[in-house]
C-alpha cells in the first residue's frame, strides 16, 4: 500500500480528537455541539439559541436537557466559556485553546455580546499574561477548573445613536 495516500477514513476527526483528549464520550450530540460552537469561535449562544439553531438545522432531536448536561460537561472540562450576562443569562462559546481570557462587550440595552479581540489588539498580550498569572497562582493555590471573563459592560453605538432596531 502507498503510504502517501491517506484515505479519510484514517485521519482523526479533530472533533472526535478533543472529545477524547477531555476524556468525553464522542457522542453524536457531543460532536454536534461543539461542531457548531468550533464553526462560529465569535459567537455566543444561550441554551435555548443552541436548541433551536440544532433543531432549525434539521439534525437529529436533542432534547433540553441532554443539551443542558452537554454544555456543562464541555465547561468543565474547558473546551467551552460560559458567561453570564446582565440579565443573568448564560452564554456559551468555543473557548480556543490557547486563549486565556476572551475580552467582550455587553450591550446593557440590546443584549448584543461582541468580541474585542480587535479593539483591544494592542493590549492583548498584556491582557492574555495578566489572566495566565492569575490562573497560575489560583491553580498554585489549589483552585481547579479555572477560566477568566473579561467583560466590559454598558451600551453600545447603536443603542447610544438611537439607530433603528435598537432599543
Amino acid at each position: 500500500m502507498d503510504s502517501s495516500k491517506v484515505s479519510p477514513a484514517t485521519l482523526a476527526d479533530p472533533i472526535d480528537t478533543l472529545l477524547s483528549a477531555h476524556g468525553l464520550r464522542r457522542t453524536a450530540a457531543a460532536r454536534l455541539v461543539l461542531g457548531l460552537l468550533l464553526a462560529h469561535p465569535d459567537t455566543s449562544y444561550t441554551h435555548a439559541q443552541l436548541l433551536a439553531t440544532l433543531q432549525d438545522d434539521a439534525h437529529p432531536a436533542l432534547d433540553r436537557v441532554t443539551l443542558y448536561r452537554l454544555i456543562d460537561r464541555l465547561t468543565q472540562v474547558g473546551l467551552l466559556l460560559c458567561r453570564v450576562d446582565v440579565e443573568r443569562v448564560r452564554r456559551y462559546q468555543a473557548m480556543p485553546s490557547s486563549v486565556y481570557a476572551i475580552p467582550h462587550f455587553e450591550c446593557q440595552s440590546c443584549h448584543r455580546d461582541s468580541p474585542l479581540s480587535g479593539a483591544l489588539e494592542s493590549s492583548a498580550d498584556d491582557l492574555e499574561r495578566a489572566a495566565q498569572t492569575a490562573l497560575e497562582t489560583l491553580k498554585a493555590l489549589g483552585y481547579q477548573g479555572l477560566s477568566v471573563d473579561f467583560a466590559v459592560r454598558g451600551v453600545c453605538v447603536d443603542c447610544a445613536s438611537g439607530a433603528p432596531g435598537h432599543a
